[in-house]
């Protein structure tokens, strides 16, 4: 898939609780939790983001408590790609589960700015910020194909009516 965004620079060990506050885990629609998203950290987060934006980040995005509010809550922005150094791997799991495209780049965190346009081919392994191209490897065909799909609710929905269909040939 190839997205375009404007860059959000956030640092290392970004933490899920920090993220989506503990007194907002009883929500589940993501527009909803998108108005909380880095509340008490970055109380202006949530207006500067546009559908599309890209957030670049450093090393261990997402760590802390596996909150599915998280990853949520930033598709609810909009937030279509997260470039990181690193991921926690409940993150990760979570992003692919729920859609949302991941990508570990530690070039692009090295010289993102906030404001940047950045281009990315998750099928390829490209990302472009600004006018500085880095190759990174691409998730393998299964897990791109999750993420393309929406998650992995509408990935099965369309596997079992694929495979019902393909019995009844």
């Amino acid at each position: 898939m190839i997205i375009s965004g404007k860059v959000h620079v956030l640092g290392d060990n970004v933490d899920t609780d920090g993220m989506i506050p503990g007194r907002f885990l009883a929500l589940s629609e993501p527009k909803e939790i998108a108005t909380h998203i880095f509340e008490e950290i970055d109380p202006g987060f949530a207006q500067r983001v546009q559908p599309g934006d890209v957030i670049v980040a450093g090393k261990n995005f997402g760590q802390g408590s596996g909150r599915e509010q998280a990853p949520l809550g930033l598709i609810g922005l909009g937030v279509c790609c997260i470039i990181a150094t690193s991921f926690a791997r409940t993150f990760f799991r979570m992003a692919v589960d729920l859609g949302l495209h991941t990508v570990e780049c530690p070039e692009a965190y090295r010289v993102a700015k906030e404001g940047d346009l950045a281009h990315v081919d998750t099928k390829m392994g490209l990302v472009r910020i600004g006018a500085q191209e880095f190759r990174t490897t691409p998730l393998p065909d299964f897990i791109q194909e999750i993420v393309d799909g929406g998650g992995i609710v509408p990935w099965i929905k369309c596997e079992t009516a694929r495979r019902a269909t393909a019995g009844r040939a």
